[in-house]
């Protein structure tokens, strides 16, 4: 795997990702998303956020929250979602398809990650049947570590996450079998609505 695969991988989920945010209605716009307390919109908004903050702004914003980076995506994606349109913030994704930004830890795969699964924060949660593509998903399980979930608040102990629609597998433990795009959510500490996962502790990576 080059760079230049995870780049071509990264700009082809963002002009996607647009294209499927265009086609919303108004009501889906302000659905919830698995990103608990954000609406798609709120999502969208975060995901171009790296975009369109200079390294100046952002540390700006990281003072005004005392440095706790969670309450300044949170708050920044709620204003930024409150002062864009919808044609604009899908505009972002595709207007930026190749923009080098990355998060400041993980490189350029996490890049896509970031992508790749805000993206399924909206789709799953409307219940949109998007598949993303599977050399997408690969890049993504090959990173996945104990230490990668535990960033994210997903708790593996003691569970072998097990995809069944390709072969991977993750960890020891009961096993947790679901779609790998599903697993990959878990392992971003995700709960998923009830029917995806299968297993005898899947009600500890479910919503309600």
């Amino acid at each position: 795997m080059t760079q230049r695969t995870v780049e071509a991988a990264i700009a082809a989920e963002r002009r996607e990702l647009a294209d499927l945010l265009d086609a919303l209605t108004a009501e889906q716009w302000e659905a919830p998303t698995l990103c608990a307390g954000w609406r798609v919109r709120d999502v969208a908004a975060h995901m171009s956020m790296g975009f369109r903050y200079s390294l100046p702004k952002m540390a700006a914003e990281l003072f005004r929250a005392r440095g706790n980076i969670h309450r300044m995506a949170d708050r920044c994606a709620r204003r930024d979602a409150a002062a864009a349109s919808t044609g604009e913030l899908a505009g972002h994704l595709r207007d930026n398809a190749h923009h080098p930004w990355k998060p400041p830890v993980g490189g350029i795969t996490s890049a896509l990650g970031h992508d790749v699964v805000h993206g399924l924060d909206i789709t799953v949660a409307l219940g949109l049947d998007r598949r993303v593509p599977e050399d997408r998903v690969r890049i993504l399980l090959e990173k996945v570590t104990r230490k990668s979930a535990a960033f994210f608040g997903a708790d593996l102990s003691g569970t072998e996450l097990r995809a069944d629609d390709l072969d991977w597998s993750f960890g020891t433990g009961t096993p947790l079998s679901g779609a790998a795009q599903d697993l990959l959510l878990v392992a971003f500490g995700r709960k998923l609505p009830p029917g995806r996962l299968h297993g005898e502790r899947h009600h500890r990576f479910v919503t309600g």
